[in-house]
This record gives C-alpha cells, structure tokens and sequence, in this order.
C-alpha cells in the first residue's frame, strides 16, 4: 500500500535512501546538499523557504522523493512568475504561499522527480506529480511548479494539466571532442579566439595566477574568502546572499570531490575566487566575486579555468549559471531549460497559457539570433533539454 508524506525537514528521509532514487550523480539533489540548506541556516520561512518535502513509500520502503518548499516569494527560484501574482493579486486571489519543487538557489537543469531506475519509474514520476498536485489543493493553493526539470521528469507531464515554460540558458558542450584548450580554441572565430586570449594575457599581466582546489583540499581561511567573495557579489548587486559560511564548509566535508574552487592569488594575496560543483560529467559555476577590478578575472575564474577543468578530467558539459548574453562570444550557446505549472484558478491558467503560447516563437527567434552570433566556425545548433 502506498504512503504519501511530506516533511518539514529532508532529515526525516533516510540519506542513503533519498540518494539511492537520484538518476545520476547530479550534487544539487544530493541528500547531502539539500539537508546541509536546512542544517546551517539557509532555508528559513523569513526568507520564503518552508520544507515540505514529499516521500512515497510502499510497503515501508521510499519508492519516490521530490523537494518540495512552501513559497511566500519568488526569490531563489529563477523561474521568473512575478505578472502571474500581479494578475492574480487583480482578481483578488493571493498567489503566494505557493508549492515549488526546485533547488533552492540553483538554476541547475537536472532530476526534480526521484524515482531511481526501477521498471515503474513512469508511473512513479505520474504519482509524484498527482502528489504534489493534490497537495496543493489540499493547503487551497493557487499555484505549484516544477523548475528546471531534466528530460524524463519534462516528459511526464506531457497531456497533463501543467502549463509548460520553456527559457534558455548557456551551456559550453564538448561534443566535438576536444583535447584540450587549444583545440576548443581552433574551433572558433579568429576575432573570438584572439579576444579569449587577450583577456587571458591581461590576467597574467596583473601578476595573477588562478588554480583549482578541490573541497578537501581548501583550509579554513579559503572557505571565509570565498564566502566574503560571494557575499559582495550579492551585495553589490542588491541581492540577498542567503547561503551561509557554514553551509560552504558542510559542502567541502559532505562532497570533498564535488566541491572545487577557482583560488586567484596575486604572490600570496588571494584577490578573487569562484565556487563550482560538478557531476561525472558536468561541471556547474555557481558563484564569484573578487577584493578588486582586475581586466578580464571575471571570465579567466567564472568560465575559462572551467573550460580547461572539464577538458582536463574528461567532463562533457558546463553550466555556468542563469543569465549572461556575453557567455556567448566565450563558448557558451543556448540550451532550453524547462518548468512546470499547475494554476488553480481555470480562467488565470488559460491567460496563462495564451502567454505561454505566444511567447513560443519570441523564444525561438532570440535563439535563432544567438546562433546567428555564434563564436563557432562550424555551425551551430541549440541543445534540447
């Protein structure tokens, strides 16, 4: 007999169970990653997080698993929805609490629906999403999503009552098969690989010399840099920086080889960093920040000693995060990024859905236009998520 629960904290599932139903190694679905947001202080109710995490088990033992948060805002999300609570708040509706199945703070495409790899896992994915569906209902929400599912989870949503959105990001991909960094430059334009080098050398010119660092292999005084780092990002660009200290140090002990880091010293200054993650096969940027404007450290730390990791060990992919038009002229071209959305109210959801209708060739055509303007000589084609 099945058994669906939700919880107010990941810790009440069983981390070896949870992790056994994720697909691949992607570390944002990692038990690890999301019970340590809740552990060191980064989902809070003041900050619009409430765990509400769904199990299903049958039999006693967890068959499938989504996160899933009660949401009074929209913040870290990046599935932008903020004209949906507008129209909402004109037809005396309130949009917000809402039910959200994400990562928190993470524009990763990757797992939403955990189902492991079992025959069933279809039907599974189709009992998660009544689920959550139901639950909504149950708590008289007006809204739950689905952000930035992968490939299968997209797919069994098809003829359901969910209203699809679809956006881009920008992925670097090494389908090609290049060696090295020298052979991903050959692939581009001279203009585009004569600027990739320019804004090496002014780095090296400033007597700044990055390297990487695995979790484990970064001290104490590493982990404040780069949460100092990261913390005047979000600063300087009004944001709320809700990661804690705490948080990164629980990353390089849960995950020591997941967790790396781009240290940029000047001699023994350490002047810059950015934090990444990765799978066995991608690599992800999350976040950057510097003690000083240094020409071109932003692209040599975010983008191009990523480029050369992932060529180094092997790695297929890099997801540098949301956002970022001048990621193109660096390598990085459109990959669709897909979410979910079960509206409450029938008349809303089909305005809704006319929105979405008409915003489906606006989204094609800025991807034909950031094609037009790839910096690969050969053509280029957007990846489908």
């Amino acid at each position: 007999m099945l058994q669906v629960e939700f919880h107010a904290s990941l810790d009440a599932i069983d981390a070896a169970a949870w992790d056994a139903l994720r697909p691949d190694d992607n570390p944002f679905l990692a038990h690890a990653f999301l019970a340590g947001l809740e552990r060191h202080g980064c989902i809070r109710a003041r900050a619009g997080w409430q765990a509400h995490h769904l199990s299903v088990r049958d039999g006693g033992r967890l068959v499938a698993a989504a996160p899933l948060y009660l949401k009074t805002n929209s913040h870290g999300e990046f599935v932008y929805d903020g004209s949906w609570a507008h129209a909402h708040e004109d037809h005396g509706l309130h949009y917000y609490p809402k039910l959200v199945c994400a990562v928190p703070y993470s524009p990763v495409p990757g797992p939403r629906l955990l189902v492991g790899s079992a025959a069933d896992a279809a039907m599974r994915r189709s009992q998660l999403i009544d689920a959550i569906r139901a639950e909504a209902q149950r708590l008289g929400l007006a809204a739950a999503q689905v952000n930035f599912t992968a490939a299968a989870d997209a797919a069994a949503f098809a003829g359901g009552d969910w209203l699809a959105r679809r956006d881009w990001q920008f992925h670097w991909h090494n389908d090609a098969g290049w060696r090295d960094f020298g052979d991903f430059l050959a692939a581009l334009s001279h203009k585009k690989r004569n600027n990739i080098r320019r804004e090496r050398a002014q780095v090296a010119a400033a007597g700044i010399t990055c390297q990487i660092r695995h979790g484990d292999e970064l001290g104490d005084a590493d982990w404040r840099a780069l949460h100092d780092f990261y913390r005047g990002t979000f600063d300087d660009k009004g944001n709320y920086a809700a990661l804690t200290l705490d948080f990164l140090r629980h990353l390089g002990q849960a995950l020591p080889r997941q967790v790396l880091a781009v240290l940029c010293h000047r001699q023994r200054e350490l002047i810059g960093g950015a934090l990444l993650l990765r799978s066995a096969s991608t690599l992800y940027g999350r976040y950057w920040g510097a003690r000083e404007a240094v020409a071109g450290l932003h692209f040599e730390a975010c983008y191009y000693q990523g480029i050369d990791y992932c060529l180094r060990e092997g790695l297929r992919s890099f997801e540098p995060g949301a956002g970022g038009e001048h990621k193109i002229a660096r390598g990085f071209l459109p990959t669709a990024t897909h979410a979910f959305h079960w509206i409450a109210d029938a008349d809303l959801r089909e305005a809704i859905a006319q929105a979405l209708r008409r915003a489906t060739p606006l989204l094609d055509d800025y991807r034909d236009d950031v094609l037009a303007h790839s910096p690969y000589v050969a053509p280029a084609t957007p990846v489908a998520q």
